[in-house]
């Protein structure tokens, strides 16, 4: 790097609990961030689901860089066994940590590509040594460019929801009925959409966290409001696994989350329908009748909430050397050790800035965004994950390389706790944040008994992801 590309700042992309974090670490380092929220607010896909409890304790979804980032200003960190909510997350955390960042973070400043400046993928002429510039689209609608010398892109995944089609793509008709579905798990508390939902059936498409969550939302309406029922639909059976960890998991939240699932379904609330994968949805006396790839049709529902796991948006960076997997859409390296095929949250494999680097060097995807599909993110690995990044960034291989991470092992990654859930305390350490799980939601929501060396779709206990 030469002396005039190391006196650039680097570019964080997203102002979530991961990219604050981020920006954090690299200030510890006398390293100058600057961090590009799309957002009107630090942590906004946060707050897009306030209303989401988190199924991990405050002890665990805090950076520790952060934490002495905010400490002279007399900040003081919630109860270490206290559940928050996203909206807890962001207005004690998250928007105190944004302000003490100050100018460094910049809301409604949304990134639409990022290069090489004067080389875009194909030119490998002096590539490394030139500084990225990043396009910016500020809210007003004026465009920037930025110069950086390096750029961690800690977007998350929260802005492309999976859809309904079995297939991974839309589902004939989806669109067209799109005023009746719903990608995001409802908050019944807001009287629209307890309006919406109350005395109606709807069908919950999914078989993560998210849809845990909506379930047990919709079971405790369907007590409170004759008619209201739901219908679960899974594109896989059902087994011993389906409902989580339950009583054994190691976050006890979110264990709960599943056994709350598997009661509206054992009381009657809501119908399981396995093995279905939607083809088609179809409009019939103004609701809508779903139709799988074998040709069953279920009977006509009032509502749809589809949420079957998030995707990261890969599109502003086209112009850059990526190495993904072909199948999670996570950098090549670290694909292996996420795969969901093979690994729970807990048996995911400690990792840095080693298994985050992609070709073009530099860049790095950090947080949800770095797990692509896969629904095993927690919110300590992606502390972890740029605390690694900061130390590469200033030349610090020693710390760089260093990367410890103990994480629970059972129940399923990703998921909220139940919105309407009391103030709940901890006895154990934990934090799931992820916003899911696939082929269900991913509930940008965070992971737990982290050692450190010196942790929704919608949004899961702890997850990160802005």
């Amino acid at each position: 790097m030469n002396a005039s590309t190391s006196d650039l700042p680097v570019v964080v992309i997203g102002a979530g609990p991961v990219g604050l974090a981020a920006a954090a670490h690299l200030v510890e380092r006398d390293i100058e961030p600057l961090v590009l929220e799309a957002g009107a607010t630090a942590g906004a896909a946060v707050r897009a689901w306030a209303h989401v409890r988190l199924f991990s304790p405050w002890g665990e979804v805090t950076d520790p860089a952060a934490e002495r980032l905010l400490a002279p200003t007399g900040w003081t960190k919630p109860d270490a066994t206290v559940y928050p909510t996203g909206g807890d997350w962001a207005d004690l955390y998250l928007q105190p940590l944004a302000t003490v960042l100050g100018d460094r973070v910049r809301t409604g400043a949304r990134v639409t590509g990022v290069s090489r400046t004067g080389r875009d993928r194909l030119v490998d002429a002096d590539r490394e040594t030139q500084p990225f510039t990043v396009h910016v689209r500020h809210a007003d609608g004026h465009e920037e460019r930025i110069l950086a010398r390096a750029v961690i892109d800690a977007s998350g995944t929260w802005s492309i929801p999976g859809p309904a089609g079995g297939n991974g793509l839309p589902a004939l008709g989806e669109k067209a009925a799109a005023d009746r579905i719903s990608y995001r798990v409802p908050d019944l508390n807001d009287p629209a959409l307890h309006a919406r939902y109350a005395g109606r059936r709807t069908a919950v498409i999914g078989s993560g966290a998210s849809a845990f969550t909506a379930l047990a939302s919709l079971a405790a309406l369907a007590r409170e409001e004759k008619g209201t029922r739901a219908v679960w639909i899974l594109r896989r059976g059902i087994s011993g696994s389906t409902f989580g960890g339950g009583t054994a998991d190691q976050l006890p939240a979110r264990g709960a989350l599943g056994l709350a699932a598997k009661a509206a379904v054992d009381e009657g609330h809501a119908d399981a329908v396995t093995g279905f994968r939607v083809e088609s949805v179809e409009r019939d006396a103004g609701r809508l009748v779903l139709v799988a790839e074998d040709g069953r049709r279920l009977d006509p529902v009032d509502e749809v909430i589809v949420l079957t796991g998030l995707r990261p948006d890969l599109s502003f960076l086209s112009e850059l050397r990526l190495g993904l997997d072909e199948r999670l859409q996570a950098p090549t390296a670290l694909a292996p050790l996420i795969d969901p095929n093979q690994h729970s949250c807990g048996s995911v494999y400690p990792h840095g800035h080693r298994e985050l680097a992609h070709p073009e060097r530099g860049l790095y995807l950090a947080g949800m965004k770095s797990y692509g599909r896969a629904p095993t993110f927690l919110a300590l690995t992606g502390y972890e994950q740029v605390r690694s990044i900061a130390a590469a960034i200033a030349g610090d291989a020693e710390s760089a390389d260093r990367v410890e991470l103990t994480l629970p092992e059972t129940g399923v990654c990703g998921g909220s706790g139940l919105y309407d859930a009391p103030e709940a305390r901890s006895d154990d350490s934990g934090g799931c944040c992820a916003p899911t799980p696939a082929p269900g939601p991913q509930l940008v929501q965070l992971g737990a008994g982290a050692t450190l060396p010196v942790v929704a779709e919608q949004p899961t206990g702890g997850c990160c992801g802005s």
